[in-house]
């Protein structure tokens, strides 16, 4: 007996009893859940090669999905079991065989205030122009923190909201606003079809999924020069290596004109990481830049890009700035008891420093 969309069923079932973010399956082994950061083997059948193969079927029922998979060796996309969840799916080869990782999506798309992030986060949502980037590494959050802050404009403002994305991943209702969500190979044939189409279709937020290179970038900033929002994602890790991953994204005889055109449209950064919190649970530790003119000037070049950090640091709290470094938000996290000591040190930049405040404090 194959297996059936009654068995994923159950195992997304699972995964979601364990509250896990991801699912891994491989031929001639048994399924992992990532739970809190680690990857746990659970109790079941081996998958067999006949196994993944209806998985696979599945999975790619509204595509030729076996023809694509002998064409490119590796498949993106998403895929919906009512009442379960939506999961987005990446299945490639793996030494001759076929691996897929499952990421769990809840069908509720989640709130600002659900999932804890600073008062600031809603304030930069709301923003009427400029580029505000989601960043971190996989797997820390990115694009829940994105569908929350497109949530919370959708319930507070009467906007055109276009999101390009590969696959979609949380299905957007329509509010106060009008969500346009267009999935990358169904709807448009990439990121930059679909986001220079977007620009004739009168938007006032542009979401992409993800900066991939230089052509999604130098059109998401001409599209914030006039006087867009767009919303974006990177695999960075804080405010100074995104920054810097963005001009080179450019040609070096056009980078002074980048980094100008950078720090005057650029609103803000967000970076995330998980950390392993008590009683078991992930919490989110954020890097929050929002633009200033001593960060403009050190986005144009006029003064060292070293300095954002303790520029952050001079205006986290103020009502003009509102901002945090993310050693500043781990010892937040500390404080409020979130974290252990131990996690805390692990996590800061400067754990010197960090002693140093502890003692004063």
């Amino acid at each position: 007996m194959g297996f059936s969309l009654k068995n994923l069923s159950s195992l997304l079932n699972v995964a979601i009893q364990y509250k896990a973010s991801d699912i891994h399956i491989r031929t001639n082994e048994a399924p992992c859940l990532r739970i809190r950061g680690e990857l746990v083997p659970i109790q079941t059948k081996i998958f067999s090669t006949e196994d993944i193969a209806d998985i696979i079927q599945i999975l790619g029922a509204d595509k030729d999905i076996f023809k694509e998979l002998s064409q490119k060796n590796e498949v993106d996309g998403s895929f919906s079991i009512e009442d379960v969840c939506r999961v987005r799916f990446n299945i490639f080869r793996c030494i001759g065989q076929f691996g897929i990782v499952l990421r769990v999506i809840n069908t509720q798309v989640p709130k600002l205030e659900d999932l804890e992030l600073a008062k600031v986060i809603s304030k930069i949502a709301l923003q009427k122009r400029g580029l505000i980037l989601v960043t971190g590494a996989t797997g820390s959050g990115k694009s829940t923190t994105l569908a929350a802050m497109i949530n919370h404009i959708n319930e507070n403002r009467g906007s055109h909201i276009i999101t390009i994305e590969d696959p979609v991943e949380y299905l957007h209702s329509q509010k106060m606003s009008r969500i346009s969500q267009r999935e990358v190979g169904k709807d448009t044939d990439n990121f930059n079809s679909g986001l220079r189409a977007a620009l004739r279709q009168d938007p006032d937020i542009i979401s992409i999924g993800e900066m991939r290179d230089p052509e999604t970038v130098e059109i998401a900033l001409k599209a914030a020069e006039t006087g867009h929002v767009v919303f974006s994602t990177l695999h960075t890790t804080n405010t100074l290596t995104t920054i810097g991953r963005i001009i080179s994204m450019f040609p070096s005889h056009v980078q002074a004109d980048a980094r100008k055109r950078l720090s005057e449209n650029l609103y803000a950064i967000i970076g995330q990481r998980m950390l392993p919190g008590k009683n078991g649970k992930i919490v989110i530790a954020q890097e929050i830049m929002v633009n200033s003119p001593g960060i403009r000037d050190c986005i144009a070049g006029k003064d060292d890009l070293s300095r954002i950090p303790s520029i952050i640091t001079q205006g986290a709290g103020k009502s003009t700035n509102g901002g945090q470094t993310f050693d500043q938000h781990i010892m937040h996290l500390f404080q409020k008891g979130f974290i252990t000591k131990e996690v805390a040190l692990e996590s800061v930049a400067s754990q010197s420093d960090f002693i140093q405040k502890l003692t004063v404090e």
